[in-house]
């Protein structure tokens, strides 16, 4: 048996030194391009009383042991959202994070352990202008990088192109051959259409196992050639923390950003009903207990700030994705300064 050479073995860091370099020079553009905008960069504790709570989010866990002995356990925050929005509760209107996030049981050429994520709010500003500020982020990174095209495994896009808008019901259509709005809700419905598309069904599948089956299996890797895709419109299901649209309550004002068909940006306008709020978040852990058997707490003063926080618009975007992007890598490591080690592995 041949044990893989570390991280940090001179050959394996040489080649991955050009990612690197690119890192660094595409972070420097992503501050520029905040700068310019207007905004404040923020840094958030990664210590938190809850790691949010959706329910397929795994968190890492730890213990606070105080001055005199007393223990309390706190979590490692699976995004800085939390305390971003309390930062807006507290009077800031334009601000940006580049977060150390972590998650566990996620792990793949996409996913790691511990990552960078970028986010920022804009408060009393629609969603419309998160997709702008997408887009010239997008152009900002290729430029930083020296790239005509981002690509991933054989597909390409055009950073500097104007990203294409698809709701979800539109890409359900396009690429499961599914009507999605009849099916709101239908879990027998939808189950006879995914399976009809080729999708396995489970008999525990709930109406929201089988959207994110059929929107990973049949949609997202469609998404993002040529082009970014904006997807808009999720049904309000699929949108724990985002307000409903107010023509249409069944959707929520959410989009994510997909390039080459990875998705890169969870974005929407942001939920300040604290008492809706809850509900979800409810909602979310009774799933969490029954599939996982564990549950996270609620931040119950993340439920104080969000009624005093003013409407805004936020996205969260996978920062080492884009330099991914940008530069080639295949796989995530490729893009990290010290990647955490696997077990079994240097």
């Amino acid at each position: 048996m041949t044990r893989a050479s570390p991280w940090w073995a001179r050959d394996v860091y040489a080649d991955r030194k050009p990612f690197l370099k690119a890192r660094g020079a595409i972070t420097a553009a992503t501050r520029r391009f905040f700068a310019g905008e207007g905004f404040t960069e923020v840094e958030t504790c990664a210590l938190q009383v809850s790691p949010g709570n959706e329910t397929h989010l795994s968190a890492f866990s730890t213990e606070l042991i105080g001055g005199g002995g007393e223990r309390s356990r706190l979590h490692l925050h699976t995004s800085p959202e939390f305390a971003c929005k309390k930062l807006l509760a507290a009077g800031e209107d334009r601000i940006f994070t580049l977060a150390r996030v972590f998650r566990n049981r996620e792990r793949s050429a996409l996913h790691h352990p511990e990552f960078t994520m970028l986010e920022w709010y804009r408060a009393g500003e629609p969603t419309f202008r998160i997709y702008e500020d997408c887009a010239g982020l997008m152009a900002a990174a290729a430029n930083a990088a020296g790239a005509t095209d981002f690509c991933w495994r054989g597909r390409t896009c055009d950073p500097f192109a104007e990203p294409r808008v698809v709701t979800v019901c539109e890409a359900f259509a396009a690429h499961a051959s599914i009507d999605l709005e009849p099916l709101l809700g239908d879990r027998e419905g939808l189950a006879r259409a995914a399976a009809r598309d080729g999708v396995r069904v489970a008999p525990d599948d709930t109406w929201s196992d089988l959207f994110s089956k059929i929107l990973s299996e049949k949609v997202e890797g469609r998404l993002g050639t040529e082009r970014p895709t904006i997807l808009t419109d999720y049904p309000v299901s699929e949108a724990a923390l985002a307000r409903a649209r107010e023509d249409d309550p069944r959707f929520a004002d959410r989009f994510e950003l997909y390039i080459c068909g990875v998705e890169v940006a969870n974005g929407f306008a942001e939920l300040t009903d604290p008492a809706e709020q809850r509900r979800r978040f409810e909602a979310q852990m009774a799933e969490k207990e029954r599939i996982y058997g564990e549950r996270y707490p609620i931040d119950e003063d993340f439920l104080v700030a969000l009624a005093e926080m003013p409407e805004a618009s936020g996205v969260a975007f996978g920062f080492d994705r884009l330099v991914m992007l940008a530069t080639g890598a295949e796989r995530i490591e490729q893009v990290l300064w010290t990647p955490v080690a696997e077990p079994g592995k240097a």
